[in-house]
């Protein structure tokens, strides 16, 4: 069950907001539970650290997410 708490939204603002809700369900559902998911490869903090090390300092673990 949805329910609106606040503002006042369209039929079709509804409808869309409960597609998307029913379309997310769907994709959990047909998604095994146990299947191991492989992570993405922007989110390997390997990626930035094999490049380069930071200098040791009070700023250097900012400085091993944003490379430049």
């Amino acid at each position: 069950m949805i329910k609106v708490v606040r503002g006042n939204p369209t039929p079709e603002e509804l409808a869309a907001a409960l597609a998307v809700v029913q379309a997310r369900a769907a994709a959990v559902a047909i998604t095994p539970s146990g299947a191991a998911r492989e992570p993405d490869a922007w989110a390997d903090p390997g990626r930035v650290a094999a490049s380069r090390l930071p200098a040791p300092g009070p700023k250097a673990w900012g400085r091993t997410y944003w490379p430049g």
